[in-house]
């Protein structure tokens, strides 16, 4: 009887053969080996100035990009489209609104991101996915839509390297911001997103990642090994304040914090260190940004490099 069963599930259709591969939950998986090897040869870095486009949300923000392009010097050019918590899906599907779409793009750089893959204009595509992390993954079918964007990207020009941004959740996490820094990203951001897209396209096309979180993390040990550095004790003086009552916004940075996410980015898609760039900078809309003190700028700086470099994944 088995011999029957299993004698005409070979002789069923490919297509047939995979819709039941779906329906039993198994899905195609790269081993560890595989995956490192992926990153066993580094990217060449970078020798002139780069065009980059930026997807996600208020945690890549207008003024993150705009010190980005402080950083790099002349030539370096950018395009954006973000919203309020955007997921990939919304930026993908463009029947799904996307909240705040008005305010947040109302901006020279902004390019609509399909138009702006199919230019093959680009030398890096960077992409971030809404947080809380673990819901837009259960909620929003994650690695699907950041699967779909890889494909597009590469299918369009093989050129682009492509990164995925890990990002953080409230600094009031009660489990702790920095302990979530050091588990998000193998449990959520690479096992559940990168890894599965990896996967899902045989390992011909490799997107790498900048490590925003894990720098952050790194950062504020040594913060808290130093016993504070000068303008900085601790991971709130990163973050923003609100305008009604000046109470702890706990997921948007401010200045200080977009100049170390630059930077991160900055060492990630340029393959350079940060130390010694400058850190008087200003904000998309001209005016000065609070720059960190000499002791917290060399900090970030130092911080980022050795973060950056240490993790295979940035391609550095």
């Amino acid at each position: 009887m088995y011999k029957r069963i299993i004698s005409k599930i070979i002789t069923l259709p490919v297509t047939l053969l995979t819709a039941l591969v779906g329906l039993t939950g198994c899905e195609k998986k790269l081993s560890t080996d595989e995956i490192n090897k992926l990153y066993s040869d580094k990217l060449t870095p970078v020798t002139s100035p780069i065009k980059v486009y930026h997807l996600g949300h208020s945690l890549v923000g207008k003024d993150m990009p705009a010190m980005l392009k402080q950083l790099a010097g002349q030539g370096h050019e950018f395009n954006s489209q973000l919203g309020w918590g955007a997921t990939l899906q919304a930026h993908w599907d463009p029947k799904i609104p996307i909240n705040g779409f008005d305010s947040e793009n109302r901006h020279a750089e902004y390019r609509e991101p399909h138009e702006a893959i199919e230019s093959q204009e680009y030398d890096a595509f960077v992409m971030t996915e809404m947080v809380e992390i673990k819901d837009a993954i259960k909620y929003f079918d994650s690695p699907k839509y950041f699967t779909n964007f890889v494909e597009k990207v590469n299918n369009n020009s093989p050129r682009t390297r492509i990164y995925l941004y890990e990002s953080w959740h409230e600094v009031t996490d009660p489990n702790g911001w920095i302990n979530r820094l050091d588990s998000d990203l193998s449990d959520y951001w690479e096992d559940k997103i990168l890894h599965k897209a990896l996967a899902k396209l045989d390992g011909q096309v490799t997107a790498y990642v900048i490590p925003a979180g894990q720098v952050l993390a790194t950062f504020f040990k040594e913060v808290e090994r130093l016993g504070g550095v000068e303008g900085i004790q601790s991971p709130e003086d990163i973050f923003a304040r609100k305008e009604a009552d000046g109470s702890l916004d706990p997921i948007h940075i401010n200045d200080l914090g977009n100049y170390l996410i630059a930077l991160v980015h900055y060492a990630v898609l340029y393959g350079k260190s940060p130390e010694g760039l400058p850190y008087q900078l200003k904000k998309a809309d001209g005016s000065d940004a609070t720059a960190p003190s000499v002791e917290a700028a060399a900090l970030m700086q130092r911080t980022t490099w050795d973060v950056v470099k240490r993790y295979p994944k940035t391609g550095v």
